[in-house]
């Protein structure tokens, strides 16, 4: 499968943004989506995933805030973010496995990944 990456920009801090992870060239409905993201000179990290059965997955530092839906027959996996802040500031990646609920974290589990999308929140 084949993975596109959306919807990243400039907010400011307290502010929402839309990604939007567009799928091609497999079957969606056969994996789970995962958004990670890496900030300047820090190693890329799980953010948040959905399962194929649309379980959520979130890392600590974004519960409560980002919100990950997938729709299948749009292909498209979405991560809602609210209440932005300087630190949430990466370039944020969607990958896709066919891995379980207890492997989303991991980032070595995904064979495919999208192009990445910058997302930058000013203070």
């Amino acid at each position: 499968v084949q993975l596109q990456a959306s919807g990243g920009g400039l907010v400011q801090a307290g502010g929402s943004l839309r990604l939007s992870c567009a799928a091609s060239g497999g079957p969606f409905r056969n994996y789970a989506i995962s958004w990670f993201r890496q900030a300047p000179g820090k190693e890329r990290e799980f953010v948040a995933g959905v399962t194929r059965s649309t379980t959520p997955l979130y890392a600590d530092s974004v519960k409560g805030r980002f919100t990950v839906s997938r729709d299948n027959g749009k292909k498209t996996v979405y991560l809602q973010m609210n209440s932005l802040k300087p630190e949430d500031t990466a370039v944020y990646f969607c990958a896709a496995s066919t891995v379980v609920l207890s492997g989303l974290r991991t980032s070595d589990h995904y064979n495919s990944w999208g192009q990445g999308t910058l997302v930058t929140v000013s203070s």
